[in-house]
């Protein structure tokens, strides 16, 4: 299984409680809809085991995906853009890692 990672930090200026909020209201039920998506999850990011040290980023997004190249044409419609182009009002340079399952 073909697993998307996505490590992020907000931008300056971005209120924590109006990014959670969006998330929850359009991102999650947005992508937990589309077909090349098996399950996506948002994580806040609380601390850095055994370390006094803040983690390096404040969320996490998993996509566990039934296809990439499907996830690429459901990204091209007009909703996904939409969404996409809100997150990155909210996300400073995200990092998306493209993850497969050892198992």
């Amino acid at each position: 299984m073909t697993v998307l990672v996505v490590l992020f930090n907000l931008k300056a200026g971005v209120k924590r409680d109006d990014y959670e909020a969006w998330a929850k209201a359009v991102d999650l039920p947005t992508v937990n809809g589309l077909a090349s998506v098996d399950r996506f999850r948002v994580l806040q990011c609380q601390s850095v085991l055994g370390s006094e040290a803040p983690p390096p980023y404040q969320y996490v997004e998993i996509l566990d995906l039934h296809s990439l190249p499907a996830l690429f044409d459901d990204i091209g419609t007009p909703l996904m853009q939409k969404v996409a182009s809100e997150f990155q009002a909210f996300a400073e340079a995200p990092v998306f890692i493209v993850t497969e399952s050892l198992t």
